[in-house]
């Protein structure tokens, strides 16, 4: 049976009237999800003035239009369009004709009345810009409105990668949930640069006219140009005056008319102000300082980049991973800087250079990599239902455990699955829950799967029926308990243990038969992880999580201590919760003893001055990645040790010392029998140039193995038709990295 098209609404807070990034957001939404195989609803807020941009989207195949003042949706319309408030209401109100599988917002007053609307929360896509974007803004209210919102959202979608770094280093709750959904740039076929300036220089602005934009600085260009000897003229497109300060405002408005050597086109259909700029030499995207720091990217950068003009642009962080740090045309701070800035592009050659890096920028910001992206976001989202099941009958599966912090994205997915219905029984803690409605729920259930082979497991497999299935998941911390022991195996149909090592001592010590302890490894979200490196991230070590003693700090230390004698710039960022921090650590002689003599080490030793890095433990691990080129697992023992995977995942090189198992989680490339080893191999790697090779083998392996989507498949075979998962992929390799 063919799964219908996703449904999807979308509604911005602005205006399709006005050309401006927010409105040309609204357009490219549309028309991606469109083209990603969704009917889309777009939600107007306004009544049609011009269709300047409407009116391309009414030829889309599956896009609907609704207009609440031409329809008269709602009886109290004012002349500003929408409000926030009455956006919503009339969001849910079309959710309730049709409901939608995905619902898209723009502006954050929209969204936080969208997160409380239980109607809406849940399907949010949350498209972020109006948020603070630096600490002092970041009050108390603003994280408790930001929360509320991450709470509420399926993906909180974000443009640059520096604003999704900000935002889940700033609030935990968007971590996991947010993703880049860059600007999307398309642009008229007929819309191309002739690749040579004319011999009038012709500058071109688009888009908003306010004082930060500097746009009434940019009407001074012709005349300073004039006084260098470079004829030039300046055009601009776009009718929005800010009028926030009545005074700026008369100033732009009289510069637009009456201003030599300026060509003010007004308001244009995006298609026609595109043809236009093509027209032109050079786009001006030149701004006050204060918006150096701003985490979003223009648009209109982009655009100019496609359509084959170099642009005129402030230098910044962001805009130097963009078009690279020796870019020829970066804006000065005044006038008489962004002036010579222009004068240079005059150089055939400088000209060729930024136009090939403009072009070449824009082309990673097309409509075909939107809707790819696009799709990968609503294949997670939205799954088809599996082979064998049918969404009129769903499968009934129970997930039961007192502690399912590891279990949670695997739930999030099973839930997310048409054609089962899944229910938690959430214990609050090992032995105490409620046994009435565990019952209950053990009479309901398909299948049942037991997080943790515990007294729930017991539980389920006493109360277990024949026609019923039992998965439990065994961690290290039960293996040696007593709960296994007292569990009758022959009510259990499967026991699952994360890796091969962990599933032969299970068998060993529990005596289990051999068939029934599988392995079925832990997920590594890859999506999430992977995300482009920090300069200098091949000189950091990075170990997560350094309690207990068991995980050997100081072997890591020891490492750290023979990298730096060869080069000081290698350091060790350590991301974990304090050992006093746990009351059951803290609390053993032995384990205060050894961080106490581990840490007097760390003051005192020279050779770590400057060189050891502790940061808070959180969820912000993907941002934390960015800045790490190695990991260090030096631990005794391990089930499987997430984190070398996650930072191979992230772009980085798992270092691991050969643990009892590791060998059959990680290829023996990546494993070292001592710290000595383990640092030659990593300063080899580094000053041999093979940093780049080596991390890009290790994220592919971890890729093919330990994948979300690929355990996902792994689990949804196990539960709803019981087939065991094949083994991981290791590859036969032996040289180190």
């Amino acid at each position: 049976m063919t799964n219908p098209p996703l449904r999807a609404l979308v509604y911005g807070d602005v205006d399709l009237n006005i050309i401006d990034g927010s409105a040309i957001w609204a357009q490219s939404m549309t028309q991606g999800l469109a083209a990603a195989g969704c009917e889309v609803t777009l939600l107007l807020k306004a009544s049609v003035k011009t269709d300047r941009l409407v009116a391309p989207l009414s030829s889309v195949p599956g896009v609907t239009l609704r207009k609440p003042y031409e329809e008269q949706l709602l009886s109290d319309l004012g002349p500003r369009g929408l409000t926030p408030d009455q956006a919503v209401e009339l969001m849910a109100r079309l959710d309730g004709e049709q409901r939608f599988d995905l619902v898209v917002v723009r502006g954050l007053r929209l969204a936080s009345l969208a997160a409380h609307n239980e109607v809406l929360a849940g399907r949010l896509w949350t498209y972020l810009t109006d948020v603070p974007q630096n600490v002092a803004a970041l009050t108390s209210t603003a994280v408790s409105e930001l929360t509320d919102i991450a709470v509420a959202s399926r993906f909180l979608l974000c443009q640059t990668e520096e604003l999704r770094g900000f935002l889940e280093s700033s609030v935990p709750a968007a971590c996991g949930k947010s993703v880049l959904f860059p600007p999307v740039v398309v642009v008229p076929d007929d819309a191309k640069s002739e690749g040579a300036p004319h011999e009038t220089l012709k500058l071109v602005y688009t888009g908003k006219f306010a004082p930060r934009w500097n746009t009434l600085e940019m009407t001074e260009l012709p005349a300073a140009l004039e006084r260098r000897g470079v004829p030039a003229e300046l055009h601009m497109i776009g009718d929005k005056v800010h009028r926030d300060s009545p005074d700026w405002a008369k100033r732009m408005s009289r510069a637009l008319e009456s201003t030599d050597g300026l060509v003010w086109h007004g308001g244009q259909p995006r298609a026609d102000a595109l043809r236009l700029s093509a027209d032109c030499d050079i786009g001006l995207s030149w701004r006050d300082p204060e918006m150096d720091a701003s985490l979003e990217l223009s648009t209109k950068v982009l655009e100019m980049g496609a359509i084959g003009l170099p642009v005129v642009l402030n230098r910044t962080p962001m805009h130097e991973r963009l078009l690279g740090a020796d870019y020829p045309l970066y804006a000065g701070g005044d006038l008489d800087a962004v002036t010579e800035t222009i004068a240079l592009a005059s150089d055939p050659d400088v000209y060729a250079e930024a136009a090939e890096r403009c072009r070449d920028a824009a082309t990673r910001f097309s409509l075909d990599e939107a809707v790819e992206r696009l799709r990968g976001h609503l294949k997670a989202a939205c799954p088809p239902a599996p082979k064998g099941t049918d969404t009129r009958r769903p499968l009934k599966v129970v997930i039961a455990g007192h502690d399912l912090k590891f279990f949670t994205r695997l739930a999030d997915y099973l839930m997310s699955l048409p054609g089962l219905e899944v229910r938690l029984d959430e214990w609050e803690s090992l032995r105490a829950h409620d046994q009435y409605r565990s019952k209950e729920l053990s009479a309901w259930a398909d299948v049942v799967i037991c997080e943790w082979c515990g007294p729930n497991a017991l539980f389920y497999a006493k109360n277990k029926r024949p026609d019923q299935r039992l998965v439990v998941r065994l961690h290290r911390f039960e293996l040696y308990a007593e709960w296994p022991r007292k569990l009758d195996i022959d009510k259990v149909d499967a026991v699952i243990c994360v890796s091969p090592y962990y599933a032969g001592l299970t068998r060993e010590l529990a005596g289990w038969p051999s068939d029934k302890v599988i392995v079925l490894p832990n997920w590594v979200d890859v999506e999430q992880l992977k995300r482009p490196k920090l300069p200098g991230a091949e000189f950091t070590l990075g170990m997560i999580g350094i309690a207990p003693s068991r995980k050997r700090l100081d072997r890591g230390l020891d490492v750290l201590a023979e990298l730096r004698r060869r080069d000081p710039r290698y350091t060790l960022a350590v991301k974990s919760k304090q050992p006093w921090d746990y009351w059951w650590i803290w609390n053993r002689p032995e384990e205060r003893e050894y961080y106490e003599r581990t840490y007097r080490m760390i003051q005192r030793s020279d050779l770590f001055a400057e060189g050891v890095v502790f940061d808070p433990f959180g969820p912000d691990v993907a941002t934390w990645l960015r800045r790490i080129g190695f990991m260090l697992s030096t631990s005794d023992d391990e089930s499987f040790h997430l984190a070398p995977a996650e930072c191979a995942a992230s772009g980085g090189v798992p270092a691991v010392l050969s643990w009892p198992g590791a060998d059959t989680i990680y290829s023996r490339r990546w494993l070292h029998e001592d710290t000595a080893a383990m640092a030659d191999a990593i300063h080899a790697t580094v000053t041999e140039g093979r940093f780049d090779a080596a991390r890009s083998a290790a994220q592919a392996e971890i890729t093919e193995n330990y994948a979300l989507e690929r355990v996902c498949d792994m689990w949804t075979g196990l539960v709803v038709d019981g087939t065991v998962p094949e083994p991981v992929n290791l590859p036969d390799q032996t040289v180190t990295a």
